[in-house]
């Protein structure tokens, strides 16, 4: 396998999955693209760290940080108006489902971010003894993959949490439409209306606090992954400077020997 120029297949890899899983849940979407990347990066010559795909994903979590906020900033908004008048307009509560089903669709993508990060931790480890022993000897042993299911364990506990409080459940919110449906019962008043912009806010603020941390994650195992690169990498040039070197030694000198010439 040549392996310089490549760990950045992995991450463009990873990147493709996360935005692939957009829709999907930690069930059957995620499973179903974990079995094409894997096939991409079985197909792929993995290793070197390139720094534009890193860029690419953490470009995709700032987009996702900053559309949250937004959105937390919007529902904000909507909420004010709520109390100055008995409900909803039907068309602004129109602009409320849109923006709902949006949060609903970007907690998803950084579910998938955190799946196709861990994946790349575990698949480097599998394809890779030099990575598994530079991991097992760090103090922590630097367990992205782990980190990344605790993330996303935490992140789905607290949205359930805020859903709960609010006598709903994460089933009613799971998908595009249970959203809609749930949405659509919600509309009928302004209790319930208030309900969901306040969920809404709750979950959108949350989520712009667990990318700050998603974003941590993945710039550490960028740098340890580049560290181990570059310290196999210098493993690999001393051994072929000590192979030159004992060859260059080695080798029989062809100088101060007898010039052989015919003789007759």
């Amino acid at each position: 396998m040549n392996k310089p120029h490549a760990i950045g297949r992995i991450l463009a890899a990873a990147l493709t999955l996360s935005l692939s899983c957009t829709e999907g849940h930690t069930g059957g979407g995620l499973t179903s693209g974990a079995t094409e990347w894997t096939q991409i990066l079985n197909n792929g010559e993995l290793v070197h760290l390139v720094g534009q795909s890193s860029q690419q994903i953490n470009n995709q979590i700032t987009q996702i940080s900053q559309l949250a906020e937004q959105i937390q900033n919007q529902l904000r908004i909507y909420q004010n108006m709520l109390q100055n008048t008995a409900q909803l307009p039907t068309h602004v509560w129109g602009e409320v489902q849109g923006d709902l089903n949006q949060l609903r669709s970007i907690v998803n993508q950084g579910q998938g971010i955190a799946f196709s990060m861990g994946n790349v931790d575990d698949v480097l480890k599998q394809r890779f003894q030099s990575y598994a022993d530079f991991k097992t000897n760090l103090p922590s042993e630097s367990s992205f993959s782990s980190s990344y299911q605790t993330w996303s364990a935490t992140n789905r506990d607290t949205i359930s949490g805020t859903l709960k409080a609010a006598n709903l459940t994460a089933g009613q919110f799971g998908s595009e439409e249970a959203t809609m449906s749930q949405l659509r019962s919600m509309s009928e008043g302004a209790d319930g209306q208030m309900k969901a912009l306040q969920v809404g806010h709750d979950i959108a603020a949350q989520e712009v606090a667990q990318m700050q941390k998603l974003r941590g994650l993945v710039s550490q195992q960028m740098t340890m992954m580049a560290t181990w690169y570059q310290s196999e990498q210098s493993e690999k040039d001393l051994s072929q400077a000590r192979r030159e070197e004992f060859f260059k030694s080695t080798a029989p000198s062809i100088s101060g020997g007898q010039e052989m010439r015919p003789r007759w």
